[in-house]
This record gives structure tokens, C-alpha cells and sequence, in this order.
């Protein structure tokens, strides 16, 4: 990947506002929203009374307001839930995915590039309102680890002026495809993928990647969530997949033994390397030192985060 990637991501921007919206939140979110404090930023999810993923996204606390940023695709499931689960009187879901868009900036050298665009990098977990190439906007920092290093959020109509500024910095224009496989290399689950209505948190790393709290109060699935932490282990898990071959883009069975015991997720050519790397859902009895069959190629299961040198 360049020192540093910038790419407009596809997103929904909701804003949840009222009285009582981190309350609210609080007693829905995976992660502790209110302990973040004003000006928060936070990985998390919204789950099903067991403890399934709804959908998964970034929180942003913003005073009454509180941004999320969730996959484009999973806004209608997001407006579901909050429609039975949030009290109209004490908080509000708005849409403004058509008037808003988010830049995501990554890679190693993103925050030095972002630095020398006069965008003001916030400290980790932090999202604060700032001016980035003349433009208001808002810029969040996620927790370590995490695929992007920043998210910029502002008015669509200024696009082109925040994206220039970070391209005269040093940043390479790119599309959502590099975010993807900056996603993948960090083995970061995404909605549709990774993520299904049969989800629990634990199986697609939300433990490693600061989505869940084990501290905070009850909040809607918390019941499985903990039972899965204090007292058992998942069935299955999110790891990834190196292959030796090329990946059949039809199939996506993982064998050993000739026998499934996964399945392929996500996959992604890296150049540097002249092979497919990817994602897969793999369940525990699986021999991970051994070699599997994914999507009918050869191919290893490797620990997250892919940790590779040129």
C-alpha cells in the first residue's frame, strides 16, 4: 500500500439526535459510548435480542448528536432497529448519507499527510470538528488497530476541496477498493461479508478490534455477548487465507479432510506479492497448520492481522 491512500468510502452518514440520544445509545451499542465522553469515537455494533449483528459501524459523539458511519448497504436494517428501539420522544435517527460524504484516510504515512494538509489530527478514539483545505468538517481518529487512520466527514458539495488538499500533501487518490484491501490485511469484517444475521460478535474479532465492552451496562444481546466471553468460546472464527493458487471467484467452500469447515468471505489480488490474499469464516476444529482447500485452490489459514514484508 502507498505511504498513504485517500478514498471517498460508501457509507451511510445517520445522525441520531434528542434529550437522551447517548442514553439511548448506550443501552443498544456493543461498546461504551457514554464512557467515551463528549467527542468520542468508537467502533461497535447494534445486535439482536441474541446477541446477533445487526449491523456494525463508527459512533462519533458530537454533543446531542451522534454520528454513525455504517456501510451503505445496511442503512435500511440500521432505520429497522431504531425504529423499535428508540423512543421518538428522547432520540432520532436522520438520514444524510445524500448531503454528506466521508473520506478515510490510510495507510503509513497518513497522519504525517494529513498533518501537512492543515488537517487537525485528533488523538486516538477522538473525533473533534475542524477546518481541512477551507472546509468545515469533522475528523475522527479510531483506537488502534484499525484499517483507516482517519475519517473525514463533510458537506458532499466539498469534496473535491478536502480530497485535493490531501493529494497536494502527499496522498495518493485511490478508490474504495484500496480501502478494501487495507480491510482485509487488518482482518476487519465488514457487513455482507463477513457479517451476517447469524453473527456473533467474538467470531469476527470484535474482541481484538475494540467493538465490545465488558464493563458497561446492560445493552440489547449483552446476555450472549457475555455468556460467549465469561463462560465459552465460539464455534467458529474470522481468519485469513493465503493461497497458493488462484481462487475459484464461484465457489466458496473451505475443505480439509475433504469435509467444509469454512467459508471463503473476502478476497483480494495483492501485487507486490503476485498473490490472492482474503478472509474467511473457519470453524475452530479446523487444523490450522495444515493446508486447506478455499474456493477450490490451495491455500493456508494465517493469523489476523496479516503481518507481511516485501
Amino acid at each position: 500500500m502507498a505511504g498513504a491512500i485517500v478514498a471517498e468510502d460508501d457509507v451511510a452518514v445517520i445522525d441520531v439526535t434528542g434529550s437522551s440520544v447517548i442514553t439511548c445509545l448506550q443501552g443498544l451499542l456493543t461498546n461504551d459510548i457514554e464512557g467515551a465522553g463528549d467527542g468520542g469515537f468508537l467502533y461497535g455494533a447494534l445486535l439482536s435480542n441474541k446477541g446477533m449483528i445487526i449491523c456494525d459501524m463508527w459512533t462519533a459523539r458530537h454533543g446531542s448528536h451522534a454520528w454513525l458511519t455504517l456501510a451503505a448497504h445496511g442503512r435500511d436494517a440500521l432505520f429497522d432497529a431504531l425504529g423499535r428501539y428508540l423512543p421518538p420522544r428522547l432520540a432520532r435517527a436522520t438520514d444524510h448519507s445524500d448531503e454528506l460524504a466521508v473520506l478515510r484516510v490510510a495507510g503509513p504515512e497518513a497522519l504525517n499527510v494529513a498533518a501537512r494538509a492543515g488537517v487537525g489530527v485528533p488523538e486516538p478514539g477522538v473525533s473533534t470538528s475542524a477546518v481541512a483545505g477551507g472546509v468545515a468538517c469533522i475528523v475522527s481518529r479510531p483506537l488502534e488497530p484499525a484499517y483507516f487512520a482517519l475519517q473525514i466527514q463533510l458537506d458532499r458539495g466539498c469534496l473535491s476541496q478536502v480530497h485535493d488538499a490531501l493529494l497536494e500533501a502527499g496522498a495518493v487518490r485511490s478508490q474504495t477498493a484500496a480501502l478494501e484491501l487495507a480491510r482485509i490485511l487488518a482482518g476487519w469484517p465488514r457487513l455482507g461479508a463477513e457479517i451476517d444475521e447469524k453473527t456473533l460478535p467474538q467470531e469476527v474479532r470484535f474482541d481484538e478490534n475494540n467493538g465490545v465492552s465488558y464493563t458497561k451496562g446492560c445493552y440489547t444481546g449483552q446476555e450472549t455477548v457475555a455468556r460467549v466471553h465469561f463462560r465459552g468460546q465460539v464455534t467458529k472464527r474470522l481468519t485469513g487465507l493465503m493461497w497458493d493458487g488462484t481462487p475459484d471467484p464461484a465457489s466458496s467452500s473451505i475443505l480439509q479432510d475433504e469435509k467444509v469447515v469454512g467459508r471463503v468471505t473476502s478476497v483480494a489480488w495483492l501485487p507486490p506479492f503476485e498473490q490472492y490474499f482474503g478472509l474467511g469464516i473457519v470453524r475452530r476444529q479446523a487444523d490450522t497448520d495444515r493446508t486447506i482447500t478455499a474456493a477450490g485452490a490451495p491455500a493456508l489459514i494465517v493469523q489476523l492481522p496479516f503481518e507481511l514484508e516485501p
